[in-house]
């Protein structure tokens, strides 16, 4: 038997069903494989289903935390469960498996939820869309021909589509909040260090990265943080405690200063759609009570992007090489995307004081980020620079892709420097994320609010982002924003 009435509600009121005994876990395990199996062809957002493991999990004795029998998807990236691949969308991964499970695994399942199987990612969560040649696209259901973002594009999907109410995501350059804006979901990164990240993982991209979850309510979100938050053994550092968060989604926030752009940190362009959605949203805060004033930190675009491209290089290579090591085989081409290989490239010809330059430059620039915040509590801006694009739009051109093919089978990576590549590709990659990756180098909370669909109904994130630490400023605007202008019963066309 399934459960007809699961979409109706989030996590949390799912797991209040099973408390109150209206619904079996085994009921709504079944509900949500029979949706992932009904649409799941046509978005290819589940990429290695669990679903006898799941059945398994709600039949036996489960945890007794606040999300109880709820189903839920865990991205294939960073986070492992033991004796399971985690694919992080490689062709040499994929047939791996993991000889652990994470903390944050646990700390997930002891939050009672059922992980029903893996979402699917770019290769090494790299792009901003989700297209890898291991694991193929991911589609958006408000409309299949469009990016679901990246890099947690099939959690992104899985959600809007409801096939469960909350799935996990990575965020190491806007990689929750990306697809939650073009999935029309809610999706929070929480401060840096906020959630554990072991036991194979010190820092994740020298720190950029951290793991949360994608949601369709607040307060799903802010639940699962209280459940997760908290360094665990051998953490570089353990930031200080905070929390409750979900007590925080009911309170009203006092009156907010309130900074808005729409000005790109790192991009040239945006999107009229994007302007017009941020337009609407200032309006509505000022009409909560909010101080909203135009503003942001001023940051070098083209400067910032070439050091951040120049650590990601520096990370994607050493992704290369112990992908093939763990295999047992060379590096090789043939054994990564195109693209990913590209920039794994840039890595060898970087020097190491290339790398600890970059490190250097981009932290000074994030204490005057920080600076900023001394003088505004929020800073808004859109998520993206435009709607979700069509599927293949933010992939290299078959020219540059034979570029790449040619330099790495030649052996000749001295060309990419000769060539003047690294500036053009540091610009191409961050025109379409032009403010999402600036908060992950500081490590401040941020969020994607689904607030706006524009006339094709594709749905356009406004992108919060606060101090560092204070989530509860972030919960108590979004709580507030749910009851003005809800999303949760919004859904595409056939979901």
């Amino acid at each position: 038997m399934a459960f007809s009435g699961y979409a109706k509600y989030d996590g949390l009121g799912l797991a209040d069903l099973v408390r109150k005994k209206k619904v079996s876990p085994l009921e709504l395990v079944e509900e949500a494989i029979t949706r992932i199996e009904a649409h799941n062809s046509k978005l290819n957002a589940v990429v290695l289903p669990l679903f006898e493991r799941a059945r398994e999990k709600a039949r036996g004795k489960l945890p007794d935390g606040p999300f109880k029998g709820v189903p839920f998807l865990m991205k294939d990236l960073i986070s492992s469960l033991e004796g399971i691949p985690t694919s992080s969308g490689n062709k040499l991964w994929k047939n791996i498996p993991s000889k652990v499970t994470s903390e944050l695994a646990k700390r997930w399942e002891a939050s009672g939820v059922i992980i029903l199987g893996k979402t699917n990612t770019p290769e090494f969560g790299l792009t901003p869309y989700t297209e890898s040649d291991a694991l193929g696209p991911a589609r958006n259901p408000w409309d299949p021909t469009r990016t679901t973002g990246g890099s947690s594009g099939g959690s992104g999907a899985s959600v809007a589509a409801r096939f469960v109410p909350l799935a996990s995501g990575g965020d190491g350059g806007g990689s929750i909040r990306i697809p939650a804006s073009a999935c029309g979901v809610f999706g929070f990164k929480p401060t840096r260090g906020r959630t554990p990240t072991g036991p194979l993982i010190g820092e994740a991209w020298q720190g950029f990265v951290v793991e949360h979850v994608l949601t369709r309510s607040v307060r799903d979100s802010a639940a699962m943080l209280d459940a997760t938050k908290g360094g665990d053994v051998g953490a570089p550092y353990v930031i200080k405690e905070a929390g409750p968060f979900l007590p925080e989604v009911g309170r009203k926030p006092r009156t907010l200063r309130i900074a808005f752009s729409t000005q790109p940190m790192l991009g040239k362009n945006v999107h009229a759609d994007c302007i017009k959605g941020m337009e609407e949203t200032v309006a509505l805060l000022k009409k909560l009570g909010h101080e909203v004033v135009e503003g942001a930190p001023a940051i070098n675009g083209e400067e910032y992007s070439l050091h951040f491209l120049t650590v990601i290089a520096g990370q994607i290579r050493a992704d290369i090489e112990e992908a093939a090591e763990a295999a047992g085989k060379k590096v090789s081409l043939d054994d990564f995307d195109v693209d990913t290989f590209g920039v794994g490239l840039f890595g060898t010809i970087l020097k190491a004081s290339d790398y600890a330059r970059s490190m250097r430059y981009l932290q000074t620039v994030s204490r005057e980020v920080g600076r900023f915040f001394e003088s505004h509590d929020i800073l808004l801006t859109p998520v993206l620079n435009q709607p979700p694009v069509k599927i293949g739009a933010l992939k290299s051109s078959a020219g540059q892709q034979g570029q790449i093919k040619l330099i790495a089978r030649t052996g000749m990576t001295w060309i990419l420097k000769a060539m003047g590549i690294i500036k053009p590709l540091a610009a191409q990659t961050f025109e379409f994320l032009p403010w999402t990756p600036v908060f992950n180098v500081s490590g401040q909370p941020a969020m994607s609010v689904p607030l706006h669909w524009n006339d094709e109904g594709l749905p356009i994130g406004m992108h919060f982002i606060s101090k560092w630490g204070d989530e509860a400023t972030l919960f108590r605007l979004a709580g507030q924003l749910e009851k003005a202008k809800p999303w949760f019963d919004k859904a595409p066309e056939g979901y």
